[in-house]
């Protein structure tokens, strides 16, 4: 199955779409074996923290796009969370056919104009482009607890950015290693009924099972998981070696975690239909 475009995976999805945060290859090759399981499509993503803890996009970008060209299921490499329009233009030119481009944190008119900017150049080589809306002021960010998107503000900022998709506050908190996030069901379906393009849920790692498939069916599209699968291939690699406190060949207890995401995102993956 060739490398895929996020588009074609969104756009002719009928549940939602599982994306997972890569941090090393031991993360893409779990994740795509996952989805192989599952028979489903998955997408890939790098965020810029990853970048920095690889001191380069270039290794792990073009690591996970080999690993998405071998796959037995459609794959798209995803940037995330990208703040430095720098690695934006970057992640085009290695060939990554989607970013998330993050300027939540500044003031509304800053954040339109420089996503704006971003969408344009990236538009005129074909790449999709997710975005995230912050919140009025820029106070607190998009994903404080109490922040909430008002639809009409994100049907003007997707009208005057251009985005393909927007991740938007619905009750969800990055880093979360609880699943006890409150979504508001009710405000995503409002969401979805006026915004013309996908909705993305950020900070999935807080929401249960449930809570999942609730909001997939009032209207979410994409859901991004990181946090909930560090922690299950931490917890295999804790397990491992506590049980043989001898071993030294990383590959043992790496196998495990990696086997132990694997199971995750197969679950996820059905849990998201």
């Amino acid at each position: 199955m060739p490398l895929v475009g996020i588009a074609e995976i969104v756009h002719h999805a009928k549940a939602g779409v599982g994306a997972f945060n890569v941090i090393q290859l031991e993360h893409a090759t779990a994740i795509v074996a996952g989805a192989e399981a599952a028979g489903a499509p998955v997408v890939l993503q790098i965020s810029e923290n990853a970048v920095r803890y690889h001191g380069a996009l270039e290794p792990v970008a073009l690591a996970s796009l080999a690993v998405a060209r071998r796959a037995a299921v459609p794959v798209a490499v995803h940037l995330d969370h990208a703040t430095d329009r720098a690695l934006v233009e970057e992640a085009v030119s290695l060939g990554l056919g989607s970013v998330m481009f993050d300027a939540s944190a500044l003031p509304d008119e800053e954040n339109v104009a420089a996503t704006a900017e971003v969408v344009a150049h990236c538009h005129a080589h074909g790449v999709w482009v997710e975005a995230e809306l912050g919140e009025v002021g820029g106070k607190d960010g998009v994903h404080a607890p109490g922040a909430r998107t008002k639809p009409h503000e994100a049907v003007d900022y997707v009208a005057r950015t251009g985005v393909d998709a927007l991740a938007v506050a619905v009750g969800t908190s990055h880093a979360m290693t609880t699943k006890d996030a409150v979504l508001d069901l009710a405000l995503i379906a409002e969401l979805a009924a006026a915004v013309p393009v996908p909705l993305v849920l950020h900070g999935s790692s807080g929401v249960s099972d449930d809570n999942l498939r609730d909001a997939v069916r009032h209207g979410m599209k994409k859901i991004n998981i990181a946090t909930h699968l560090n922690k299950a291939f931490t917890g295999a690699v804790r397990e491992y070696l506590a049980g043989d406190p001898k071993v030294v060949d990383s590959r043992k207890y790496l196998k495990a975690g990696r086997d132990a995401v694997t199971r995750e995102v197969t679950h996820l993956l059905g849990v998201l239909g």
